[in-house]
């Protein structure tokens, strides 16, 4: 187990060098950017870092990185990108070492009720899932679209696959493979409203992905935060995230909740 987890001093070199050029290179575009896809912007960004290092009596290293755009050419088609990084090692143990990017493409996004395609891929360090892969396609439902506040509700259907680290896990259905391919429904809520004057936003996003198979297997993700403006478009922020699985490896609990803060960037051009 000890030998699985080891970081070698160049691993985590390059794991730091690549976080920090993610981070850098979303920088030097902010100047194209654009978040909610049915905004009528040419394009937004938006990009945050957070960590912390400590060294001495507990050695621990956590490095998150998040960027999201949208790209809207002004005709009817829209693609929209939200990707997540994280790494976390505690006294020279790799505990985490993430990808989550999540890819839409809408079709007339402006209206009240629009279709869109989608393409997931992520790795998780911790849940033993060496690489996941899902796409499909959906309808969204713009519940309300103001200046202040904004709510919309998505169905699809997505077939996913999922290649493990392991072959045993805690439905016994599933043992000896290392690769699980199911077909999923997805239910997904987003909003975010302005608050105390347009000074504070509250963004939230969550999903339920029920497995189409004769096993139950099913998934929920839920993502809470918050962001106050700074200075021109810096602001502080903080953010809750919780996730569950129903079918995991042997060895990985079902349930993951993470809470985190820092400071994130927005710029817009209309």
């Amino acid at each position: 187990m000890k030998k699985r987890m080891e970081v070698s001093k160049s691993g985590k070199s390059i794991v730091k060098l690549a976080l920090l050029s993610i981070f850098l290179h979303s920088i030097a575009f902010l100047a194209k950017a654009q978040l909610n896809e049915s905004d009528t912007a040419s394009f937004q960004i938006r990009a945050g870092l957070t960590g912390a290092s400590q060294k001495g009596n507990v050695n621990l290293l956590i490095i998150r990185g998040r960027l999201e755009l949208v790209s809207n050419s002004k005709n009817p088609w829209v693609f929209k990108s939200q990707n997540n990084t994280l790494y976390q090692e505690f006294s020279d143990f790799k505990a985490d070492n993430d990808i989550n990017s999540r890819n839409y493409l809408y079709f007339r996004p402006f209206r009240k009720y629009y279709p869109f395609a989608m393409v997931y891929l992520q790795t998780n360090y911790r849940r033993e899932i060496k690489s996941r892969a899902f796409g499909g396609a959906g309808y969204t439902w713009q519940i309300v679209q103001q200046a202040k506040t904004n709510l919309k509700l998505s169905g699809s259907m997505v077939y996913e696959n999922t290649s493990f680290r392991n072959t045993q896990f805690n439905e016994s259905f599933y043992n000896g493979n290392s690769i699980i391919e199911i077909w999923r429904a997805t239910v997904y809520l987003a909003g975010w409203h302005r608050l105390l004057d347009q000074k504070l936003r509250l963004f939230y996003s969550a999903y339920w992905q029920p497995g189409m198979a004769y096993v139950p297997n099913n998934r929920v993700s839920v993502e809470l935060g918050f962001d106050l403006p700074v200075w021109k478009g810096l602001s502080a922020n903080a953010q809750y995230s919780y996730t569950y699985e129903q079918v995991v490896t042997s060895s990985v609990l079902q349930r993951d909740r993470m809470f985190t803060f820092g400071m994130s960037y927005q710029l817009k051009k209309n």
